[in-house]
């Protein structure tokens, strides 16, 4: 009997939203303009494939997705604030995200901005609520810390959002390519699965596993993205295609073209699906999300 993605992508969707209602302040709180903006791009639809990977790994290692719900709610805020910063007109100036009009051109940059980090600071007041430091460890709650600040700041997401940047227009090589790909895009999913592990209770080399599984993953991620900006429609996809093409970007397929892109993107999840073996099937959440990410077609 195959997995049930769908269904298991719903169950930690309804949970970490559920989360997220409790966590943000309604719409009409005062300042009215920046919680609603917040919320607006919080709110717009998005599979939750970060917090369905966090959860996923809480299970893989035989713990509890209640466990992991918390930590997996701020990593999704985290990467909504870094969507909302992502299509400014000072970085990739796109107008369309998630089929709706992006954040700035809703509230104007100055409050996107401010919503973006009001995401990513609030984030940590989640990760380190009174409630959450009760149900884990200490030492757990400040290795999780850790992890997610390394992977949002600038040996992650940030360094790599700085490298994507400065290379538009310019022809990079692969070890440029790959290093801008893990950590602008990789690095919040390897957290992900790596801090799942963790809420779940997971020993070392549990941990481990799912870290190596999750850095496979996390690249081929990005590399199906490229070719989906290629293939894609914007009618799928939610936000327009041909704009890595548009700035002139550093992706594979413009330095490896399409075939060797979608080879090198099945060879990674081979790879990472190969770390998931010794926890047997338990890990068939991460497994079918594995696939998933370099099958979907948006």
């Amino acid at each position: 009997m195959s997995f049930d993605l769908a269904a298991f992508l719903d169950r930690c969707r309804v949970a970490v939203e559920a989360h997220l209602e409790q966590a943000l302040p309604g719409p009409e709180t005062f300042p009215r303009p920046l919680f609603e903006a917040m919320r607006y791009s919080l709110f717009a639809g998005g599979k939750r494939v970060r917090p369905a990977f966090c959860i996923g790994a809480a299970e893989a290692v035989g713990g509890e997705a209640r466990a992991a719900v918390p930590f997996a709610a701020a990593l999704e805020m985290i990467h909504t604030y870094s969507l909302i910063h992502d299509d400014l007109p000072a970085m990739d100036d796109d107008d369309l995200r998630r089929g709706v009009p992006t954040n700035h051109v809703v509230y104007g940059e100055g409050v996107a901005i401010l919503a973006g980090d009001g995401l990513l600071t609030d984030a940590f007041a989640v990760l380190a609520h009174p409630d959450v430091v009760r149900d884990h460890p200490p030492e757990r709650i400040a290795r999780v810390v850790w992890e997610v600040a390394r992977a949002a700041g600038s040996p992650g997401m940030v360094g790599g959002q700085v490298l994507d940047l400065v290379s538009e227009g310019t022809v990079v090589d692969l070890p440029v390519l790959e290093f801008l790909h893990t950590h602008k895009t990789g690095a919040l999913i390897r957290a992900s699965t790596l801090v799942g592990a963790l809420a779940g209770g997971g020993g070392e080399a549990e941990v481990s596993a799912l870290t190596r599984f999750a850095e496979r993953i996390g690249l081929a991620f990005q590399i199906a993205d490229d070719v989906l900006d290629v293939e894609g429609a914007t009618e799928t996809l939610g936000k327009p295609v041909g704009s890595d093409q548009g700035l002139a970007k550093a992706t594979y397929p413009a330095l490896l073209g399409l075939a060797e892109s979608k080879r090198r993107a099945w060879e990674l999840m081979d790879e990472g699906l190969a770390y998931l073996e010794p926890l047997g099937a338990a890990a068939e959440a991460l497994r079918a999300l594995g696939r998933f990410v370099v099958e979907r077609r948006h």
